[in-house]
């Protein structure tokens, strides 16, 4: 005998086996286990389909790295748990991915589960950077995990193909035919019944009506039931769609998608799978989200497993061959969140006295003190514009769904928050060298960047960045006029954003100024018109308002989102430096009344140890070599510069020993330019276009391959200085 019993998400029933009942377990529940489906629950004809288990990698949060987890993946459900209990390889259907190691018996323990977590898989995708890594995203979190080797990765992933083949999906709208369908009901063979029983006829009239009352009851039930059920996939879609948007800190990587379908929930069935690179990780769901609600006791899976409790199944992928788990499977990148601590003390420098001593002295030659500079270059200072990369993800997903208006709107927050950094910032980024480049591959951002000094004479920088359905690219010169007691620097160069649906938008950064050189406290303010400009339907206007004596609010932000025939749709309100917010229609000054606004966009708060630098989290984080990260770089990275690592370290004389050589090596550059002098990795568009990025860096990087690049920061030839200097 079965007890029937009701599906917690609707008001379909399930059905639970008896004790010594062999058949698969339909429900939602599995005790000691966390239960993700992948696909149904229960396979379209109801047999039994053989299943996978393997221990797969799991990242829990930054204290604790990655940790072992056993994995089984049977009728469309996957589940994980610390240690394997014993109806994890129950028959002889389920094949082990990988080898178990030798359990040690004096560790084994089977107390408190992970947790049961019920959740809906959208989608599941392999990772670009790692070739044993792969992520399941669900409605609230994303499980990122890793594999032995590249070989169990495969396996696992056809897996999850099988899978989502075997347990086909019906539509939405098949499982509403209760509430689009009136349901009838005859009482006739009732009625015959009873009379043929002797009842009297009045009697069995009483009957018949209670008898419809009831039946009228209980369809208004169902009825609601069904709304109900109704109204809960709609929410799954919105969490779903939100998971998706905040992913920002998370996970690019996608080279396996699956098409998006919101399926049913009949029969125990439901799941939402994904063609596009929905974000990882991305903001909202950083690693350390991904982490499991764990005692304090912490048990891990390979101290329960042993090799003869296996039973049946083949063995994919390559073997383990000791107990330990190899260290690289638990590498993950955990940046930093402060500066090396100084070595020395610094020495401030007067500025009087620094003009004093260079008095009748070729001011080419003069080499300015490390104390005036940031330790960062300018290559890193256009990744800084990165940030805030998920608002491009958002963008994509809006465009995506048909929301161009939603696009733009990102778009132009992000587009004002490459700003937010800049807020007392007064020292200077090092000026690259010619040739010196920089990358940066975040993957829980989901973004690589990569940028190169292709012109010493105008300086010219140009960068490219690959994003969630998106790439950026620029090309940037300053002109810069001195006030006597400012500075008025002017950007030249176009920012180009494209998406992969082919919608374009360009825009040039707006004026920024230096104020206060000489007397009182130095800050920057930045104002003029930005102009957004789209090939479809949107374009934007962002007035940028210039500081005066009377503004007691400054940084202000104001603009405009129109249509392609002017119509001013939506007013953008905010401040460079802290948010920025939207509202629909036109709107000469911001509401009194705050909560008719919509926030698009807000500065991440600043670290809690803060320098003079004063940089910013993701800014502290730019200069650092990895584990593993210096042997992978070309010799041309800004990592590697000398001088800006003495100073991020707290070097200061060894600093400006190493500044004033690479400047005198930097005096050459003119001449090789001159000479013909081609960037590597970029490529001008005509005579005066856009430099664009030509591509084979990221593939010269997996082999470290790089010819062609000089190692720019060594030591300076004499005899080639001396030709130089001569001619």
């Amino acid at each position: 005998m079965r007890v029937r019993e009701m599906h917690p998400l609707c008001c379909i029933t399930l059905e639970t086996p008896e004790i010594g009942d062999q058949s698969p377990e339909p429900t939602l529940l599995r005790t000691g286990s966390a239960v993700v489906y992948s696909g149904s629950d229960i396979n379209a004809g109801g047999s039994d389909v053989g299943g996978v288990a393997g221990i797969l990698y799991k990242w829990t949060n930054y204290h604790k790295g990655w940790r072992s987890r056993w994995f089984t993946l049977r009728n469309g459900i996957l589940s994980y748990s610390k240690n394997r209990r014993p109806d994890h390889l129950a028959g002889d259907d389920i094949r082990l991915i990988g080898k178990l190691p030798d359990s040690n018996p004096s560790r084994r323990k089977h107390g408190k589960s992970v947790g049961i977590v019920h959740l809906k898989v959208s989608s599941f995708r392999e990772s670009r950077s790692d070739n044993r890594r792969f992520y399941i995203f669900t409605a609230t979190k994303s499980l990122h995990l890793r594999t032995h080797s590249k070989k169990e990765r495969v396996a696992w992933i056809e897996a999850l193909i099988s899978t989502r083949n075997l347990f086909q999906l019906r539509p939405l709208n098949d499982n509403l035919n209760l509430l689009q369908n009136d349901v009838s009901i005859s009482t006739e063979r009732l009625k015959n019944r009873l009379l043929e029983e002797g009842i009297g006829e009045g009697l069995v009239q009483d009957c018949e009506k209670i008898m419809l009352s009831e039946f009228s009851e209980i369809k208004g039930q169902l009825k609601n039931l069904c709304e109900e059920r109704s109204n809960l996939l709609d929410t799954l879609r919105q969490l779903e769609a939100a998971n998706i948007e905040g992913e920002a800190s998370g996970v690019h990587d996608g080279e396996f998608q699956l098409m998006k379908q919101f399926s049913s929930l009949g029969r125990g069935k439901y799941s939402e799978y994904s063609t596009t690179e929905s974000s990882d990780d991305i903001e909202k769901q950083e690693l350390d989200e991904a982490s499991d609600e764990e005692e304090a006791n912490y048990l891990d899976a390979n101290e329960c497993f042993s090799e003869h409790h296996t039973s049946g199944g083949s063995v994919v992928g390559d073997n383990m061959e000791n107990n330990t788990i190899d260290a690289s499977a638990q590498a993950q990148v955990v940046r930093r969140t402060k500066l090396p601590d100084p070595v020395e003390k610094e020495k401030g420098v007067s500025l009087w006295a620094m003009i004093k001593d260079n008095v009748g002295k070729d001011l080419t030659r003069v080499c300015l003190p490390v104390y005036f500079n940031e330790p960062i270059s300018s290559l890193q200072k256009c990744f800084e514009d990165l940030e805030y990369s998920y608002l491009l993800d958002r963008a994509y997903e809006h465009g995506k769904s048909g929301n161009s208006l939603l696009r733009i709107l990102n778009v132009a927050a992000f587009a004002v928050s490459g700003y937010a950094s800049t807020e007392g910032r007064n020292c200077k980024p090092f000026n690259p060298l010619l040739g010196e480049t920089y990358e940066a591959d975040f993957p829980e951002k989901g973004i690589r960047f990569f940028s190169e000094k292709v012109s010493h004479h105008p300086t010219l920088i140009a960068c490219h960045c690959e994003g969630r359905g998106w790439k950026f690219w620029a090309d940037s010169n300053l002109k810069s006029k001195f006030w006597g007691r400012s500075i008025q620097v002017d950007p030249v160069g176009t920012l180009t954003l494209e998406f992969d649906d082919g919608e374009i938008f360009q825009w040039s950064k707006v004026t920024t100024s230096i104020y206060n050189l000489i007397l009182g406290k130095i800050y920057c303010d930045h104002h003029g018109t930005m102009h957004i400009r789209g090939n479809r339907q949107y374009s934007c206007k962002l007035k940028y308002k210039e500081p005066s004596i009377i503004e007691r609010n400054p940084h202000q932000v104001h603009g405009f989102v129109e249509d392609v025939s002017g119509k001013k749709v939506t007013t953008l309100f905010g401040k460079w430096n802290e948010s920025m917010y939207y509202i629909n229609g036109e709107w000469a000054s911001k509401p009194k009344d705050s909560s008719v606004l919509s926030l698009l966009w807000t500065r991440n708060n600043p670290p809690p140890n803060l320098t003079r630098y004063n940089l910013s989290s993701f800014a502290i984080t730019l200069n650092e070599l990895t584990p593993g990260l210096k042997e992978m770089l070309p010799p041309t990275d800004s990592r590697l510069r000398p001088d800006q690592r003495h100073l991020e370290n707290g070097e200061y004389d060894k600093a400006n020993a190493e500044k004033l050589r690479l400047e005198t090596r930097q005096r050459m550059s003119r001449k090789l330019q001159e000479n013909g002098w081609k960037p590597r990795w970029f490529q001008r568009e005509g005579e005066d276009g856009t430099f664009r990025y030509m591509g084979g860096y990221w593939e010269a990087r997996e082999t470290a391959t790089w010819d062609g690049c000089p190692n720019i920061f060594g030591e300076i030839d004499q005899d080639l200085l001396n030709s130089f200097e001569g001619s």
